[in-house]
């Protein structure tokens, strides 16, 4: 099936809307591209971590020659329907912590460390982003749902060239969306439609996506991802190869074969049983547990191969990108990272405590450094999340990045 999927113009961003959205029903899925000038002194912030319990680990590389520097924040902030429907899931939180009153307040002390804006209700988005110097688009799920992802960036630092969604029920795919956006680095003088200089003018292809939770549907969330990269990689060649980072809660675990598709580029779903595809059957508590299924018990029925892979004649899923995962890129210790580099826990609640939250990049970025999660030990004096401190079940994750081609300017000085 040919991909559909919708394209806005800047100017149209806030206006554009299939229904009254408010904040406080709808929270978003966020990505946010703030400044990065209150992280230019290494030693003043390693030195205090600036996030309460959590600290920034830096990068073993020398980066005296990275001018160019933006932070990336990844934040799945938790919708209020979710909590009001789902309380199993907060039997250890106090109610008071759930509220959205409380949550909102402590999201926005959080989320100002990094320096991005304050979110409000959604109808005044547009005003608030722009007294604290940000801009930013809004993707609605279909169907009655009212939750969605949020790109936001900072007016000074970068435009707006592009923007373009996707939505899965097209494809048969469940109700959730994702939103791309492609922005240019202010200062320069490249016209909105000169695509062959925006590498030169320092722009970036954003990604966010909020797969669908289900674990047992392997083949609608390997669909979701799948047309996600294709997007991707098709707006990349389109705009002149530009660096990528995707961000988002992808619902699958380190350990996956979801996460071995998206850093390896392929993937054989025959060898992997449909309902242990992302790995949420295997929670940090049950680490014995096997994730990886025997080939012969993995049978795959024709409409779930055709969901996966967009074929019923093949199994074999294989994507154009060569992706990295910035936590991977900036070694931790074992307190807050597992096997594969990952975050142990990037989310916590009664009936789960795991990683399923990421931002991958193109090797044209660099990370610097990144803000590292809690120790699990941690975690779990909380009882669960959304706690006093945290306003959210996920943490945010973020990184700040530098264009990699400063270390070809400095081996040609």
């Amino acid at each position: 099936m040919e991909e559909q999927s919708s394209s806005t113009n800047p100017q149209r961003s806030f206006t554009r809307k299939k229904r009254k959205l408010t904040i406080e029903t709808e929270p978003l899925t966020l990505t946010l591209i703030p400044d990065h000038t209150h992280t230019s002194n290494h030693k003043q912030k390693q030195g205090r971590g600036n996030s309460e319990n959590r600290k920034w680990v830096y990068s073993t590389r020398d980066c005296s020659n990275h001018k160019d520097k933006f932070v990336f924040v990844s934040y799945n902030i938790l919708g209020v329907e979710n909590a009001s429907k789902h309380k199993d899931l907060y039997i250890n939180v106090p109610p008071k912590f759930l509220k959205w009153k409380h949550r909102l307040r402590v999201i926005r002390k959080e989320i100002a460390r990094y320096n991005p804006s304050e979110v409000d209700r959604f109808d005044d988005l547009n005003t608030t982003l722009q007294k604290d110097g940000f801009k930013g688009v809004y993707q609605a799920r279909t169907g009655e749902a009212r939750d969605g992802c949020g790109i936001f960036w900072k007016d000074e630092m970068f435009s707006l060239m592009h923007e373009e969604n996707i939505e899965f029920k097209n494809f048969g795919l469940r109700d959730n969306v994702a939103q791309f956006c492609v922005l240019k680095m202010n200062g320069c003088q490249t016209h909105v439609d000169d695509t062959e200089n925006l590498k030169t003018h320092r722009s970036i292809l954003v990604g966010n996506i909020h797969v669908l939770f289900n674990p047992s549907r392997g083949d609608i969330k390997l669909g979701q991802v799948r047309l996600f990269l294709a997007k991707a990689h098709r707006l990349l060649e389109t705009w002149g190869n530009i660096p990528i980072i995707l961000g988002g809660d992808f619902n699958s675990m380190p350990q996956s074969a979801m996460y071995q598709f998206i850093a390896s580029s392929e993937l054989n779903i025959q060898h992997h049983e449909r309902k242990k595809i992302c790995g949420q059957n295997c929670p940090l508590h049950y680490p014995t547990f096997q994730c990886h299924s025997n080939y012969y018990s993995s049978r795959w029925n024709k409409e779930e191969i055709r969901l996966a892979t967009g074929t019923k004649h093949s199994t074999y899923l294989k994507h154009k990108l060569k992706l990295t995962s910035a936590y991977h890129g900036v070694p931790a210790t074992c307190l807050t990272r597992d096997e594969y580099g990952e975050p142990l826990a990037t989310s916590f609640h009664s009936r789960f405590m795991g990683t399923v939250d990421y931002i991958w990049h193109t090797g044209d970025l660099m990370p610097l450094k990144v803000l590292e999660t809690l120790p699990i030990e941690t975690l779990e004096k909380t009882e669960g999340l959304p706690s006093k401190r945290w306003g959210s079940d996920h943490l945010a994750l973020v990184c700040e990045f530098a264009f990699a081609d400063a270390d070809i300017e400095a081996l040609d000085i």
